[in-house]
């Protein structure tokens, strides 16, 4: 992730005051408004720090054989997955209902060639499936490491009728290091204190998150990177920069009991370390990067939780791997989503012209499949969005658009003051074509359209039948970004204080709530949000959605039938592309409208002709006679009340399908 140019400066500050002798790092000095500094914390007080640092020092920051759990395809299993010597041969894990292990369950381990580490030890990775376990039960665990059993952990189910879980963002741990790496003692020192910084931080948000849960929570859901270093920037490119940073991230005592549902981030995606720490159900090999593996799915009680790789930009794949997993999982009260990039955020990476692309290309598809509730990360910074459903790109721009313009419009300046929320650099009064047109682009993407009108009951909303998007801040302090100057009109609320922040999701068969904290207070961010699912006739004042803000009256008026048409559209092109398709690429138009009507025929009368749908204005039509010439012509639509007003048809355009 970028940073702006403020937080870089502070590199040089922070390098001087880094000091390393063999036994011992020192912590280093925080950049202003970088990072969460551990030892300011009320948790580092009465020697708590020092005493975590003999710890992180003597054999946490050398151990790369912890364990981590995942949650299982359901309730009933339970994955794990840990690292040990690849001359230490096939390890086993054992699993009973008491804690002397009599009876237990053996299980022996799949293992897969992990890395090779910089003091040259190759490393397995160790993976086992747990089954057939009951509910409400308390478990113990072995597992051996490098021939030695550990000390039995426990784990516990829950009941199977309600559950909670925790969600968190961008744990990335390691990011508090402002050093870029390089293979030198220098680099490594600051590193190691980075990632001891950032992991004791991370301690306690699990640790705060797991009271407010009453020691409840089935699971943790992460919304993506969960360290720093890409292999891509890690010194010589090597596999193992980034394992000191997972030594960090499960070093937790919480984890050994609580499994986490990771997500593939930007900082996990180019290193196939990701993989062999984490072993996750149902996996496939759609939305594969070709490093992290693809998207996966598990369910838990009533839910379904779609977990996407979105590192992968092959959204026809992700298109493909939830209607597959909705199909074989009707019977789920509840469809959540993870994915990492902040589609409808509020922070600086927010508004980026390849993130709001990746929206208008992901939304329909959660729309067609129903999916209640995107969680996602990112942005290291809080938002809640209203209800919302059919947001649609309305401009046409490529994903390096604008980049000059964000960098401008929230550049913070040289040594700034400590803000939150970024300045307001770019005027609405401008007069710069460029500037001009960047801010366009923002009233654009604002998605007023998309916003819902919901029938709520103080802050429970009932049957809405848009999505609830969330994005995470972030949960270790590692790294803060600022809020974007402009909110935009989707967000229903959002915060930054750079401190660390969890949430606490409550689902039962028919309510979904969330709740969000600070650590440094351990009180609320925002009000308690819930969804409820109920029958009509438990709701007697609940009202079909419409494109309307939550705060409007509903509009009863009913359509008029001799609403404005839409302009004639304009063909622009088309093309044969392929083996019995082509593109066809309608002018944007700057009115309003709701899609394109195309048409298609091999009859210049337009007899049998096929027709195509769509929001977009550049359409791939398949399934074509090979070899046969078409007739196109295309017409745009509003929608007014339940009616489609259609405005003229194009000019028609020929084209010979390819054989």
């Amino acid at each position: 992730m970028r940073k702006l140019m403020w937080k870089k400066a502070a590199a040089a500050a922070m390098t001087a005051t880094i000091l390393a002798t063999s036994a011992t790092v020192l912590q280093a000095a925080a950049p202003p408004d970088g990072y969460t500094n551990a030892q300011d914390t009320v948790e580092a007080y009465g020697g708590a720090y020092s005493n975590w640092m003999t710890k992180w020092n003597s054999t946490i920051s050398k151990d790369r054989e912890q364990i981590s759990l995942s949650p299982g395809s359901d309730n009933s299993s339970l994955n794990f997955a840990w690292y040990t010597k690849k001359a230490s041969g096939i390890q086993k894990l054992k699993i009973a209902e008491n804690k002397r292990l009599t009876n237990a369950k053996v299980y022996e381990a799949k293992q897969t060639e992990a890395v090779t580490d910089k003091d040259d030890t190759a490393y397995v990775s160790n993976k086992v499936t747990a089954t057939d376990l009951k509910a409400n039960t308390t478990y113990y665990y072995s597992y051996q490491k490098d021939g030695q059993w550990t000390a039995p952990e426990k784990y516990t189910t829950d009941n199977g009728s309600k559950f909670s879980f925790i969600f968190v963002g961008d744990p990335q741990i390691g990011s508090s290091n402002e050093l870029k790496g390089q293979d030198t003692a220098e680099f490594y020192n600051a590193q190691s204190a980075a990632v001891a910084n950032d992991a004791f931080n991370w301690n306690t948000t699990l640790s705060q998150a797991m009271e407010k849960t009453n020691n409840k929570a089935s699971f943790v859901l992460s919304s993506g990177d969960q360290i720093q270093s890409t292999k891509k920037k890690s010194p010589n490119k090597a596999a193992w920069g980034s394992e000191i940073e997972y030594s960090g991230y499960l070093s937790p005592d919480v984890l050994k009991n609580l499994p986490v549902a990771t997500t593939v981030g930007n900082h996990d995606a180019d290193n196939a370390n990701y993989t062999y720490h984490f072993n996750t159900a149902n996996a496939s090999e759609l939305g594969s990067n070709k490093t992290v593996g693809g998207d996966y799915w598990f369910k838990h009680d009533n839910a379904l939780f779609i977990m996407l790789n979105t590192q992968d930009t092959n959204v026809e794949e992700h298109r493909q791997f939830i209607e597959q997993t909705v199909a074989a999982n009707k019977d789920c009260k509840w469809r959540i989503v993870t994915l990492h990039q902040d589609i409808y955020g509020s922070a600086e990476h927010s508004n980026e012209p390849e993130i709001t692309n990746l929206r208008y290309q992901l939304a329909p598809i959660f729309e067609d499949n129903k999916v209640d509730v995107v969680l996602t990360g990112h942005d290291h910074a809080y938002s809640r969005t209203q209800i919302l459903k059919g947001g649609h790109k309305t401009t046409e721009y490529s994903n390096s658009d604008f980049k000059s313009m964000l960098n401008k419009d929230m550049d913070a300046g040289e040594n700034p003051d400590t803000v939150y929320t970024a300045k307001e650099n770019i005027k609405a009064d401008t007069t710069d074509p460029s500037e001009k047109a960047y801010l366009d682009y923002l009233n654009q993407v604002m998605d007023k359209d998309a916003i819902q009108q919901v029938t709520k009951k103080g802050t429970t909303v009932f049957n809405p039948t848009g999505i609830l998007y969330m994005t995470a801040g972030s949960s270790s302090g590692s790294k803060y970004y600022d809020l974007v100057p402009r909110q935009q009109s989707y967000i229903a609320n959002r915060w930054q204080q750079d401190v660390p922040t969890y949430s606490v999701i409550d689902i039962t068969d028919t309510t979904f709530t969330i709740n969000t904290y600070r650590t440094d207070t351990e009180e609320k961010i925002d009000e308690t949000f819930s969804i409820a699912k109920v029958n009509e006739s438990e709701n007697k004042n609940q009202t079909e959605d419409k494109k309307q803000p939550a705060t409007e009256k509903k509009d009863t008026t009913k359509p008029i039938e001799t609403a404005i048409a839409p302009k004639k559209a304009v063909l622009k092109k088309v093309k044969a592309t392929g083996k019995k398709k082509v593109k066809i690429i309608v002018k944007k138009t700057s009115e309003k409208i709701n899609g394109y009507e195309v048409i298609l025929s091999t009859k210049k009368n337009f007899k049998k002709a096929k027709k195509v749908t769509t929001k977009e204005n550049v359409v791939i039509v398949k399934k074509l006679k090979a070899g046969k010439k078409y007739f196109v012509k295309v017409r745009a639509f509003k929608k007014v009340g339940n009616k489609k007003i259609y405005g003229k048809y194009s000019t028609v355009k020929k084209v010979i399908v390819k054989k």
